[in-house]
């Protein structure tokens, strides 16, 4: 199983929606809450080439972006194989 983590913000409709996807797909993640911490959102826009909108999402490492790039991954069946899922 993939290493999953998230950077989000608590109200954040587009974090609430990612989180619904992986949990949809029975996908443990770890959550890193940045609400109100600028150190930690420094830290996720390293980690994600620039990047500070959330969700910041990375599997096994990798950012593959946000919200929006999650489900572009899933619509076109490439996020189980990154997931690790068997079919």
């Amino acid at each position: 199983m993939a290493k999953v983590e998230i950077y989000t913000w608590q109200y954040c409709p587009f974090c609430i929606r990612a989180k619904a996807l992986l949990e949809k797909k029975g996908i443990s993640y770890i959550e890193h809450s940045i609400d109100g911490n600028e150190q930690a959102r420094q830290e996720m826009a390293i980690r994600a080439e620039g990047r500070t909108t959330v969700p910041q999402i990375f599997i096994n490492n990798k950012g593959i972006g946000g919200c929006d790039e999650l489900h572009s991954l899933e619509q076109r069946q490439e996020l189980d194989g990154m997931l690790e899922l068997s079919n």
